[in-house]
């Protein structure tokens, strides 16, 4: 989110209220990870962060990046490999193990003392570091995924966001836009309304750019 504000032009639902209490648990996710139930993870790493990559990070160079409900994806390694520091927030911990195993990478893990069941699960390179803790109980001073975000929840999650932003930031945020009636979630219906009331205060929104799921998943 930066740049000018400009309307998305995406065809907005009025039946939003119909996934307002819909809940994700964390056995149901982790149940996904189990059976491999996770066709809307994008092996080969996600294409529009790939397109949109250098339009986010502005020829910056050893940043810090922030991936919240990073599960495995395979961006975290991209940045990395560029140089970057990644830190990210994890709830499973199979999701953690199974991203370092899949990209090769050898790890260690440090309990957070001052949170108990929670670890740290760094690279032995030091650039990624992935807390498997929810990101609701993650300390602010250690540190999308909206549509992961239980309806519920998605100020709350707004508000830690926003809180660990330094200034001059970049947040790139991916949502998905259908009629919630016919899908219950997730991932949820997040409509443009509401990235406003959640984010329009403090930042400038911009549409890098639109696409139909559909044709980016068959390619």
């Amino acid at each position: 989110m930066d740049g000018t504000r400009t309307s998305l032009d995406i065809e907005e639902y009025s039946d939003t209220e119909v996934q307002k209490n819909q809940v994700l648990t964390l056995e149901e996710w982790q149940d996904k990870l189990v059976n491999g139930n996770t066709a809307f993870r994008q092996e080969q790493g996600h294409q529009l962060l790939k397109k949109n990559l250098d339009t986010f990070l502005k020829g910056e160079s050893r940043l810090r990046v922030f991936f919240p409900l990073c599960g495995k994806v395979v961006g975290m390694k991209w940045f990395a490999d560029r140089g970057h520091s990644v830190v990210g927030v994890e709830i499973s911990e199979l999701g953690i193990r199974e991203f370092f195993t899949e990209q090769n990478l050898s790890y260690s893990e440090e309990p957070i003392t001052k949170m108990p069941e929670t670890k740290v699960v760094k690279s032995s390179l030091g650039n990624i570091s992935l807390y498997c803790c929810s990101i609701f109980y993650l300390p602010r001073t250690n540190i999308g995924a909206l549509v992961a975000i239980n309806p519920g929840d998605r100020k709350c999650y707004a508000d830690i966001m926003l809180s660990l932003l330094g200034k001059k930031f970049q947040y790139l945020l991916c949502v998905l836009s259908y009629d919630p009636t016919k899908h219950p979630g997730p991932p949820f219906y997040v409509p443009h309304a509401e990235i406003e009331r959640l984010f329009g205060k403090i930042c400038n929104i911009h549409c890098l750019e639109k696409v139909d799921l559909y044709l980016l998943t068959e390619k």
